[in-house]
């Protein structure tokens, strides 16, 4: 049985009054990792930028 099925399990076993609880957690991980994406994007945009910046980048790309 895999990680999800016995996560899956185990939501099966909280009472309804709970799975809110449930829910909010599961979307916090999910914003989490969205964040951690985006924080990942931004950081490789600085160092990528030198050579975007560059007229033979340009001069590349002119004809798509």
């Amino acid at each position: 049985m895999g990680k999800k099925d016995v996560l899956m399990d185990e939501i099966g076993q909280v009472p309804e009054p709970f799975l809110d609880e449930v829910l909010d957690f599961v979307r916090f991980i999910k914003a989490k990792i969205t964040k951690g994406k985006t924080d990942i994007t931004i950081a490789s945009e600085s160092s990528l930028k030198k050579d975007w910046l560059r007229p033979e980048e340009d001069e590349a790309w002119q004809n798509l």
